[in-house]
């Protein structure tokens, strides 16, 4: 039979003028279901059961005979088993199946939080197997608002969804927690917890997909854990080895307090862009005063006074000015190449220095990478802040970062500014092979991806037009909104510009 609300609808789509085929099709039904319904009379309520009752629809039910017999067994001896209800009733003349007359006794026998285990299991079964009739659970549990919804839930959808209807039915129904749980397989925090679901969401909540917190692998305290043990060489931590292995990797972050599984670790690293064939080269340094060194630079950044300046300094390039690829979306049907072999429009090297308290670049075009070129940066940092007492430079271990004359360059430097007015120049070395923790290296990577990758600059002076305007509009955005630690604002850069021995500021990615 079809619903009464269906038939219904389609009352009101012929008052509204449908035709019957237009009207078959809107609702899904067959033309002649809705001729046979244009000529019934028309819905005066919307419970199926009592109009299936009254077209008498449905094979008569045998159980449904032995109601008054039950009844009456039940009114004599409440507590008597179902087994001997069912043998006495066979005796009366009962050919049908146990699990229906089962269902019957259990919708018969009123059910007291007290009630034994057995009748609650009973009750239970029978609801799941939808040997109680649909009439008798509206008597029962006609105060549950979304009926409908839970009957549904314990027989449809995987087995959580059915766990999770069949408690909340059972507890409606006023059986103890203790055997619902039982019965279910539960344990006391999911029991509570299905309950206090539906009492607080509906089934909407009851039935919602759970949905995970945070993943360990973007939790900002463990991935800083991670990556600063990895930077450090394992001869620090008295591992006779060169490079880490996954074990010790987890054996170190579990004696620091980080309890995590090595395929975490994993997961860390890979997400970060690297692969761990190359964390051997990229994130590990080899320098023995790794530590000193990097507690050196923590130290001096943490105690920067105002009228100081510290800078990270590093060259980009060379790379050629010519058309390069990368990644970018493009129309159905465009067929996006970059040609192999192409003729480079001239070379280009920037050699830049990124003041970490203020956020601000100060780069230019270099020829070739040597101590000269560091001698220009210094005297063109010590001019640009003159107003400072003292300027650090940080750089990488290059043979031109440290060589004689540049250090000499810088004593003597130093021998003047007093006299002169200039800043006291010091260094701030990194360790060497830490590239990684040099922060300009995350500036260098914000540039590439803005206005490096996918690029086919026309000549060298476009291109350093470009390199121009990047930096200038950055720097513009930190002198109106002064902070010392940026975000990841510029082309998308790797990482905050901070120094942190965590930092992985070269992006493995990007190429030149």
């Amino acid at each position: 039979m079809l619903g009464l609300l269906k038939r219904h609808e389609v009352e009101i789509l012929l008052k509204a003028g449908h035709n019957r085929t237009e009207l078959a099709r809107l609702t899904g039904i067959s033309p002649s279901s809705v001729q046979r319904i244009a000529g019934e009379a028309g819905i005066q309520h919307f419970d199926d059961t009592a109009e299936r009752r009254k077209r008498l629809i449905g094979r008569p039910s045998i159980v449904e005979g032995c109601r008054k017999t039950i009844r009456d067994i039940l009114e004599q001896e409440p507590d008597l088993p179902s087994l001997d209800i069912l043998r006495q009733v066979q005796k009366a003349g009962y050919s049908g199946g146990k699990t229906v007359l089962y269902a019957l006794v259990a919708s018969l026998r009123p059910i007291e939080p007290a009630t034994k285990r057995n009748e609650a299991f009973e009750w239970m079964r029978a609801v799941q197997q939808g040997g109680i009739w649909r009439s008798t659970l509206e008597k029962e549990l006609g105060h549950v608002i979304e009926l409908d919804n839970l009957l549904k839930g314990t027989r449809n959808g995987p087995s959580p969804q059915r766990k999770k209807a069949m408690a909340v039915l059972a507890l409606e129904r006023g059986i103890k927690c203790s055997l619902v749980r039982s019965f279910l397989h539960l344990s006391s925090k999911s029991a509570r917890s299905y309950w206090e679901q539906y009492r607080h969401g509906s089934t909407v909540a009851l039935f919602a997909k759970r949905m995970n917190g945070r993943r360990k692998s973007q939790d900002d305290r463990i991935r800083r854990a991670v990556f600063a043990l990895l930077h450090s060489p394992p001869s620090v931590h008295g591992i006779n080895r060169t490079t880490w292995k996954m074990t010790d990797l987890q054996r170190i972050l579990r004696e620091e307090g980080q309890s995590i599984s090595r395929d975490l670790i994993s997961a860390i690293i890979e997400e970060a862009g690297f692969k761990w064939r190359k964390a051997r080269v990229v994130l590990t340094s080899s320098d023995p005063n790794y530590q000193t060194k990097v507690e050196m630079i923590v130290k001096i950044l943490s105690e920067l006074k105002s009228d100081e300046a510290f800078f990270s300094i590093d060259e980009f390039g060379p790379f050629a000015v010519k058309k390069r690829g990368g990644r970018k979306r493009v129309a159905p049907g465009e067929d996006y190449t970059v040609p192999q072999q192409q003729k480079s429009k001239g070379y280009l090297i920037i050699t830049a220095a990124l003041e970490l308290s203020r956020n601000q670049v100060t780069h230019f075009y270099s020829d070739k990478k040597n101590t000269q070129e560091m001698i220009k940066m210094m005297d063109l940092l010590r001019t640009q802040y003159r107003n400072c007492t003292a300027i650090y430079l940080s750089w990488d271990a290059a043979s031109w970062h440290i060589s004689q004359d540049l250090s000499m360059h810088v004593k003597q430097r130093n021998d003047e500014a007093l006299a002169e007015g200039y800043p006291v120049v010091k260094t701030a070395p990194l360790p060497a092979g830490a590239q990684f923790l040099n922060v300009i290296e995350s500036v260098f990577s914000g540039m590439a991806r803005a206005i490096i990758h996918n690029s086919d600059y026309g000549s060298v002076e476009a291109a350093k037009d470009a390199i121009d305007r990047y930096y200038a509009e950055r720097n513009e955005y930190f002198r109106a909104h002064p902070k010392r630690a940026g975000h990841k604002i510029w082309g998308q850069e790797r990482t905050q510009s901070e120094f942190h021995e965590s930092n992985n500021c070269k992006d493995p990615l990007y190429c030149w």
